[in-house]
């Protein structure tokens, strides 16, 4: 009963009074009528404790608090976060499986692989973003450099033995990493990780010298703790958890800016109603000051919007990176 009252005072998007009659009698307009019924199911496509989780987290929490079941968080981890959003795609557009969507996975993979499982233009209904995230270059404190000058110098004069760790083939982060390669003359060597997680832990072990991190979310606190040392702040601003540290643009390399950001998605065909219903409750709970805590703790900040405005970032942001790519000329060779 409570769900249905909930339920009822929501307006049917683009239905007007003397339409529910007809309206009730669709397929979709009784999915939505019905929905949700039972838990919903929320993939994200990378390991527990990386930024994608805990935004993930937040916005499932945020859902089941006002529709009143339970979002269940499933990690599904692989491939730089394609192998969870391919199977976002292939879930029935019930609403009852939605995904995080990130940058790679929806706007650089596209570009990058031309095997990809699923076509971003078609597979997915975007529902709404939610956060943007500041990435940085971080160093472990045995590496024998401590700016981006001395990194690009150290890499020079050790041509193709340096590796750098990122969140997976296709990631953002991987990509940041090509990108200065190729802006710097230097060749790195790539350490595909299933998560920032585990490249964390390597790269605070001393296993690994040097990484690409997608959010500050671990970075910041090891950076402060003296664990890590950060070279560049890889966004077009710096960032208040590290204030001190230049951005890759202020070294040398204006116009370098490559955030990461994270958006709710369903697969293709999703009822209208389901997608305003949600859309309401993530552009509403994302403005509570709480939340925007929790996203700051990890170096990003809320960003809501509309479905609209949400598909046109996608749009755009495949057009950016599919130039970068070309012009840079960067494989995965």
């Amino acid at each position: 009963m409570q769900r249905r009252t909930f339920l009822s005072c929501l307006p049917l998007a683009g239905a007007s009074a003397t339409g529910l009659g007809s309206l009730a009698t669709t397929p979709a307009a009784l999915a939505a009528d019905a929905w949700p019924a039972k838990p919903i199911t929320l993939i994200v496509p990378f390991p527990p404790g990386g930024p994608t989780d805990i935004i993930g987290r937040t916005a499932a929490k945020l859902l089941s608090d006002r529709l009143g079941q339970p979002v269940v968080v499933e990690n599904r981890p692989g491939a730089g976060g394609n192998l969870g959003t391919d199977q976002i795609a292939k879930a029935a557009p019930d609403g009852y499986v939605l995904g995080v969507g990130v940058i790679s996975s929806l706007s650089i993979a596209p570009q990058l692989l031309p095997k990809l499982p699923y076509n971003v233009k078609t597979a997915f209904t975007p529902v709404s973003m939610l956060g943007i995230a500041k990435g940085a270059i971080v160093a472990h404190p045995s590496a024998p450099f401590h700016d981006l000058k001395g990194l690009i110098a150290y890499a020079k004069a050790h041509p193709k033995s340096l590796p750098f760790g990122s969140s997976g083939i296709g990631t953002s982060n991987h990509l940041a990493g090509e990108y200065l390669q190729s802006l710097a003359g230097i060749e790195l060597v790539h350490v595909p990780y299933k998560g920032t997680s585990q490249a964390a832990q390597d790269l605070l072990g001393g296993q690994l010298l040097l990484s690409f991190e997608t959010s500050l979310a671990t970075t910041a606190p090891n950076v402060q703790a003296g664990k890590l040392k950060a070279i560049a702040i890889t966004a077009a601003t710096r960032s208040p958890l590290l204030p001190q540290v230049p951005t890759v643009a202020e070294q040398g390399f204006p116009g370098f800016d490559v955030p990461s950001w994270f958006g709710l998605i369903g697969p293709a065909g999703l009822p209208k109603d389901v997608v305003a219903t949600l859309n309401r409750v993530l552009t509403e709970g994302l403005k509570r000051p709480d939340v925007a805590e929790r996203f700051a703790q990890i170096g990003a900040e809320p960003a809501p919007s509309s479905p609209e405005q949400f598909a046109k970032r996608i749009a755009d942001e495949n057009q950016r990176w599919g130039q970068v790519i070309r012009d840079a000329h960067i494989t995965l060779d």
